[in-house]
Order: structure tokens, then sequence, then C-alpha cells
């Protein structure tokens, strides 16, 4: 039996080297990697529902007198805003809520001596939820005109929120997706890459700013009810993989 020589062997041997050193080295330079993007999407738009809260309270000696007084404010209340056109299931009275306003007595050298009952403190909250914004604005700035009336009567700052956020938030995040791919097209583009698969998506906070405010995001996401006027705004971090 006859065996190859050593010449012939040693030239197949350099031949399988060349080849695995040559596809070595081309593996190890072949472009690889991936592009990482963040898109935005924004957008303005109005409140289309105002909440606005108010309290009033009454105060004796004897219980049955504070009731049936925060019991008067209450009609005169109520009447007043169906006087000003808001309709009766738009308004929502709380429970009467019941203190006792006690007075501290103190000795000559302002030790602590005690309390005195002085009277009956008796809370009451009024809501309004409308989809007629201004109408309820215009009410909260007026409602003075109660304490003409004799109502000791407190306003809250109006509320405002957007009964459509889930379909806002939806056409937020295609607008951020948009972005995001435009961007990784762009940076492919000009680097010489070829944009391949979508390795991953994920979306950022969702965040309602007062329109044209200094207002901060928050790292849990912002939900601005001061402003009637606001700006919504979303982003999505896109991975790409590059060829």
């Amino acid at each position: 039996m006859k065996f190859p020589n050593s010449a012939l062997l040693f030239s197949i041997a350099i031949i399988v080297a060349s080849f695995i050193l040559g596809n070595a080295y081309l593996n190890k330079y072949k472009k690889s990697g991936s592009i990482s993007v963040t898109g935005l999407g924004t957008t303005d738009f109005s409140s289309d529902l105002i909440v606005w809260e108010g309290s009033f309270q009454s105060q004796n000696i004897d219980l049955k007198e504070a009731f049936a007084s925060i019991e008067q404010d209450k009609g005169i209340i109520e009447n007043y805003l169906l006087s000003r056109g808001v309709n009766k299931d738009e308004i929502i009275f709380g429970a009467v809520m019941t203190d006792k306003k006690m007075k501290v007595r103190y000795s000559q050298n302002g030790n602590y001596m005690g309390e005195d009952f002085e009277a009956y403190l008796l809370r009451r909250t009024v809501k309004i939820e409308s989809k007629d914004i201004d109408k309820i604005e215009n009410i909260s700035r007026e409602v003075t005109e109660l304490l003409n009336k004799g109502v000791n009567f407190y306003s809250n700052l109006p509320r405002y929120y957007y009964t459509k956020l889930a379909d806002l938030k939806i056409n937020l995040i295609s607008r951020a997706t948009e972005d995001a791919k435009l961007r990784a097209d762009r940076i492919s583009e000009f680097s010489g890459a070829e944009l391949g698969k979508l390795n991953s998506a994920k979306m950022g906070v969702f965040q309602i700013t007062g329109q044209n405010s200094n207002e901060n995001y928050s790292w849990g996401g912002a939900f601005n009810t001061l402003d009637r006027e606001k700006t919504a705004s979303i982003t999505m971090k896109l991975n790409y993989s590059v060829k």
C-alpha cells in the first residue's frame, strides 16, 4: 500500500489552513451590530370634561340647628346652579361631615389646661362634572355670588380631563414609532449600513402637560389637570439589526 509523500501532505495542510484562517479573517471584519433610536410622538389637544368642586359649612352650638342651616345652604346652592343652566344630574353633593370645634384653655403661665366645646362644625362638598366647559368655568369664577346669599362657600380650581385618552395614546405610539423608524433609516443610509430586522420596541412614559407651560416631565409620567389646553407626548425606543 502506497502513502502520499510528505511534500503532498504538507501542501494539502497549507491549503486547508489558509482556507480556515481566511474565513476567520472575513468573519472577524464582517459588518455586524445594531442601531438603537428613540422617536417622539406629540400632539396638542383640548380637554372635553371639566370637574369643579366646592365646599360649604355651618356651625352652631346646637347640632340640629347646625344641620338645618347646612341643609338650607344646600338648597340655595342647588337652586343657584340650576338657575345658571347646570343639569341636576351633574350636581353631586357629598355626605355631611361633623366635627366639634374646641377652644384650648391655658393658665396664666401658659400651661395647657384642657379644651372647652364651642360649637358643632358641619361641612359638605358639591361637585359638578360637565362637558360644557365654558359654562362651568364661568360659574366657578362667579360663585362668590353665593356669599351675598349668606352661604359660607369655598371654591376649588376646576380640573380638566380628556375622555378619549386611549385613542390619543394609540395615535401617539404610531407617530413615535414612525419617527423612530425614520431616524433609523437615516442613520443606516449615511453610515453605509443596511437596516435589518426590528429586534425590540420599548414604549416610554406617557406625559400630559399644559400647553406652552414650563411644566417638567416626570419619570412616572406627568398628568396635568389644571390646564384646559394640553400637550401629550410619548417616546418609542426601537432597536434594529444592521448588515
